[in-house]
């Protein structure tokens, strides 16, 4: 599933090829996606400008005149600029042409992402009980350390929960706490202030990383500009569950948390 990197890569992607474009019409080929397609989308944003392309946690907010398209990418979906009338293939279901001549093309092989359309966005049943951006001021340690307290979950769903920050998903959570050298097993509750401090230094950092490097490139996610991302060539835990740890050489192991796969070094991370 695409994470924020590569949400955020696909925003940068796209957004110069958006904002201050008019929109000439919206094909819809498949509206069944995790929740259907507005019928009246063409509607709602043909003749429109785009104003201003933002990201909330993994949803893209395209900002028109009047309204926002929101859009999640689900497991498998991505956007891409093409040529107003380039074929579409199987599973390309929404064309947002432009008067420039370029159309912003949604695929999602597996349907389960969403285009929805609103008027207040951030107040959007979706959106409004989100947690804070981690790329910003308004989420630290401290935040961790005050939010886990008589928590008996393990941290790694902890750092997961969208209530508490948005945007850390499975890739980078391991990354994270395998950087900040936390067991991903221990309870959020009985980690201390000191190491949280850490923790959110090194999401930040992770994260950050993974942007500048285009996301990670995991089964079909390619980036707004339909290339591929390259952090995947820096990971230090995930997805290398028997293999020897890049620091220790103690073998990773894999456990599973929250009904999530998860990889850590038994050495490193305590």
């Amino acid at each position: 599933m695409p994470e924020l990197p590569e949400v955020e890569t696909t925003r940068r992607g796209i957004a110069p090829h958006l904002e201050g474009q008019r929109v000439s019409r919206v094909v819809v080929r498949e509206r069944r996606l995790r929740w259907p397609i507005p019928e009246d989308l063409d509607v709602r944003l043909s003749g429109q400008r785009i104003v201003l392309v933002e990201r909330r946690a993994k949803y893209l907010l395209i900002n028109a005149e009047v309204g926002t398209l929101i859009s999640h990418l689900g497991m498998s979906g991505n956007l891409r600029l093409v040529e107003v009338g380039m074929p579409a293939a199987k599973h390309e279901h929404v064309d947002i042409e432009l008067e420039s001549g370029m159309a912003l093309r949604y695929t999602d092989p597996r349907r389960f992402g969403a285009m929805l359309w609103s008027l207040d966005p951030h107040n959007h049943e979706l959106l409004m009980r989100l947690g804070p951006e981690p790329l910003t001021d308004l989420f630290d340690g401290e935040r961790l350390f005050q939010l886990s307290r008589g928590k008996s979950m393990a941290v790694k769903p902890f750092i997961m929960d969208n209530a508490v920050v948005v945007g850390v998903g499975n890739i980078y959570a391991t990354e994270a706490l395998f950087a900040a050298g936390i067991d991903p097993r221990r309870a959020a509750g009985g980690i201390s202030r000191g190491r949280y401090l850490k923790l959110a230094i090194e999401i930040k950092r992770v994260l950050a990383a993974a942007i500048e490097r285009g996301g990670t490139t995991l089964r079909d996610f390619i980036g707004g500009d339909g290339q591929p991302g390259y952090f995947q060539q820096e990971l230090f835990v995930y997805g290398r569950g028997g293999e020897a740890c890049k620091v220790c050489g103690t073998e990773l192991r894999n456990v599973v948390l929250g009904q999530r796969a998860s990889v850590f070094c038994p050495k490193c991370q305590s």
